[in-house]
């Protein structure tokens, strides 16, 4: 249900700044004396680089109050032994590439409170960039408690992210040998893509290795047929009818080389992946308790199939992932329509399962990007604003909304109901932003989701609909009857 809009009273009750009110704050921020209250004191402020670091401290701490620093190990060292000297407990820096993870991790070993913030939330006025400025810059924002710190998982759950889109870029590299493959067929005029529905499957990575060894009779390649291929021996020897070329031979040889070489780094990250998950601590509510349940809000759950008991799918881990996520969560994720284990595991790797640094879900959907930014001026919305950004959760979580246009569930009826009003690329932002929700709530509280079924939400509909025709004919001085 949408929020009711502020009234003028409530707004300005509230304490929140104008726009006028920003840019005033904004042009007081760049005075020598803003005037405003120091939050944080002992503060420095580093500008990351790839060759050096710029280093800012408060006037009056040393002279120079701004040093450059290298990126090698022994100069962040020293960097760390400069910051004690003067007096410096918290250290603040911009999320810059990968340049900002070995000063964050040296900085926090040697026992300062190191923030990581947005570049986004430092924007400095035009004409007023270098590094010098920028290092004073953050430091000035900092003390006068105007930056938010970003999110960072516990070094565990970093691991296993690491590992986890590793692993992602090596089954999208061994897609794009897939297509290779297709592409060095097909330039031979061998439509084996056009016969079978995947050419990395049995019957598909038989034929084409077998040819690679020198096999050409297509009657002899079609009786490598699987069982379960629908198409006919006949049909897959007359699309094994090509012109065989030695040079897109050595293309499709270097292909399958290149799908082999992505498997086999796999398998490795699968054994890394089990590894990291085993190490992981298990959640202290490792059995959810049968009476707590996120429901659609009927008394009787609908009857549904348990999911498991399947062979992986193909891209999956080949080990038992189910049971390792659901012993970091406490609670099973699979029961949300939609949510596989591959969305579970990108969640807990890119979150974790701790929610505490979310104080509600509505904070979870905000930092996802999956809420919607508004431009409000005067009371009035102005226009939404549309940011790309790559958030690998939010966009599992858009894969599994999109997979419920046709589930029987409450869920997929809630998704063709929003799919209809407000079209399929808000409607999948929409129920993405529901699935975080649905997520969070089970993770702090560790209920279970029970679907209600689809009639349960059509009943929802049509009485929040009777309800609107009820008030608009009440606003024109009608009465609605029920027909005979």
């Amino acid at each position: 249900m949408s929020k009711r809009k502020l009234s003028t009273f409530e707004r300005l009750s509230q304490g929140k700044m104008n726009r006028k009110q920003r840019k005033e704050l904004a042009r007081r921020l760049y005075s020598d004396d803003p005037g405003l209250e120091v939050v944080h004191r002992n503060v420095a402020g580093i500008d990351v680089g790839n060759e050096s670091h710029f280093v800012a401290v408060a006037p009056g701490c040393d002279s120079p109050a701004v040093r450059e620093f290298g990126s090698w190990a022994a100069d962040l060292m020293r960097m760390a032994e400069w910051l004690k000297s003067c007096g410096v407990k918290m250290v603040v820096m911009q999320s810059t590439g990968v340049y900002w993870i070995a000063v964050y991790e040296v900085l926090e070993k040697a026992g300062f409170q190191v923030w990581l913030t947005n570049a986004r939330d430092t924007k400095n006025l035009p004409g007023r960039k270098s590094d010098v400025q920028e290092s004073q810059w953050l430091l000035k924002l900092q003390t006068y408690g105007l930056l938010r710190n970003s999110f960072r998982p516990p070094e565990e759950i970093r691991r296993l992210r690491t590992v986890w889109r590793l692993r992602n870029r090596h089954v999208q590299e061994a897609g794009r040998a897939i297509q290779h493959m297709q592409k060095a067929l097909t330039t031979m005029n061998v439509q084996l893509a056009n016969t079978l529905s995947d050419v990395s499957g049995v019957t598909g990575q038989a034929i084409i290795r077998t040819i690679l060894k020198g096999e050409r009779d297509p009657y002899q390649l079609a009786r490598l047929r699987d069982y379960r291929v629908q198409a006919s021996e006949e049909e897959i020897a007359r699309s094994l009818e090509g012109n065989w070329q030695e040079d897109v031979l050595f293309e499709l040889q270097q292909a399958v080389d290149g799908y082999d070489f992505c498997q086999q780094q796999i398998r490795a990250c699968d054994l890394r992946l089990q590894k990291y998950l085993s190490a992981v601590r298990s959640h202290p509510r490792s059995q959810p308790a049968a009476d707590q349940t996120v429901t659609s809000g009927q008394s009787q759950p609908v009857e549904k199939k348990k999911k498991g008991g399947k062979q992986p799918r193909k891209n999956q881990p080949q080990f038992d992932l189910d049971a390792e996520l659901q012993r970091l969560c406490g609670v099973d994720l699979r029961t949300i329509d939609g949510v596989d284990v591959l969305t579970i595991l990108t969640f807990v790797s890119e979150l974790g399962t701790d929610m505490t640094p979310w104080p509600s879900e509505d904070h979870l959907v905000s930092w996802l990007k999956l809420s919607p930014r508004r431009q409000v001026s005067g009371g009035k919305l102005i226009k939404h604003e549309h940011t790309k950004v790559k958030n690998r959760a939010a966009e599992a979580l858009r894969m599994a909304a999109s997979t419920l246009a046709h589930s029987h569930s409450y869920l997929g009826a809630r998704f063709r109901s929003l799919r209809g009003r407000m079209g399929p690329g808000k409607a999948i932002k929409a129920m993405a932003a529901y699935l975080a929700r649905l997520i969070y709530r089970m993770l702090t509280h560790g209920q279970a989701w029970v679907d209600r079924g689809v009639q349960q939400y059509e009943v929802k509909r049509q009485a929040r609909e009777t309800q609107s025709l009820q008030r608009r004919a009440a606003a024109l001085g009608f009465r609605l009857v029920p027909a005979a």
